[in-house]
Parts: structure tokens; C-alpha cells; sequence
């Protein structure tokens, strides 16, 4: 059986794995032209689906964490929640403003694009960097 410790520290390796996938996946969308329809719908819908994981897996750690009598964490893992909830939502929303601008013909909207392209890879590696900082007080020694 698992220990409480092995299931937090299991959901927190989890939880790195979707943050850094999306880094990379990201990255490629510099080589797309933020005019292309099919370019944008495929990086709204990595926004979409990367925001609802990492809510879902920083539940599942929030919960790992609890049980496991690291309240702390837990509630730093709930504020990613929350954080992911508002930040997911404002950027799909302003995804789908910018691209039905595009589509209206509004020569601006592919730069604001390529913008909120841009600061939702620096949300994540921000993200990414601030749990990967957190591992080792996660898993200190108690005294």
C-alpha cells in the first residue's frame, strides 16, 4: 500500500509532467502564423485542456497533501487551483475575442494573439518554475 507521502509525492510528479509538456507544445506554435485558423483553434483548445489538468491534478495533490498533514501545501497547491480557474478562463476568453477579431479582419488581433500566446508560456514557466522551487520544502525532513 501506498503511503500517504508516496501518493503526495506521486501527485506532485504528476502534476510536472503536464506543465512541462505544454512548455514544449507551446514552443511550437512560433512556427505557426497566428492568421491561421487551424493554428489558433489548436492552441485555444491547448489553453482549454492544460488549464482544467493542472486544476484537477493541483486538486488531487491539494487533497495528497492534506491527507498526508501538510496543510501548507495544500493550500498553496488550492491557490494553483484557483489561479488556473480565473487565469484559464480569462485567457480563453481572450483568445476567442482575438480570434473572432481576426476573422472580422481586425490586423491587430494576430499580434494579440501571438501576446497572449506568449504570457500563457510565461504563466506556465512562472508556474512550473514556482512548483519545481516548492519540491524540495514539500518533502522536507520533519524534525
Amino acid at each position: 500500500m501506498v503511503s500517504t507521502d508516496g501518493f503526495s509525492l506521486a501527485a506532485t510528479i504528476i502534476l510536472i509532467f503536464p506543465m512541462i509538456y505544454f512548455s514544449f507544445a507551446t514552443l511550437t506554435f512560433f512556427l505557426a502564423k497566428m492568421s491561421d485558423p487551424i493554428a489558433t483553434r489548436l492552441l485555444r483548445g491547448l489553453f482549454h485542456v492544460y488549464f482544467r489538468v493542472v486544476m484537477v491534478l493541483c486538486s488531487v495533490g491539494a487533497v495528497a497533501f492534506a491527507r498526508a498533514g501538510k496543510p501548507d501545501v495544500a493550500i498553496g497547491l488550492a491557490l494553483i487551483v484557483a489561479l488556473a480557474f480565473l487565469v484559464g478562463r480569462f485567457f480563453v476568453r481572450q483568445l476567442d475575442a482575438q480570434i473572432q477579431a481576426r476573422d472580422a479582419g481586425d490586423p491587430q488581433a494576430t499580434r494579440s494573439l501571438r501576446r497572449l500566446h506568449v504570457g500563457g508560456l510565461l504563466y506556465n514557466l512562472v508556474q512550473l518554475g514556482a512548483v519545481i522551487a516548492a519540491v524540495p520544502y514539500m518533502f522536507a525532513a520533519t524534525a
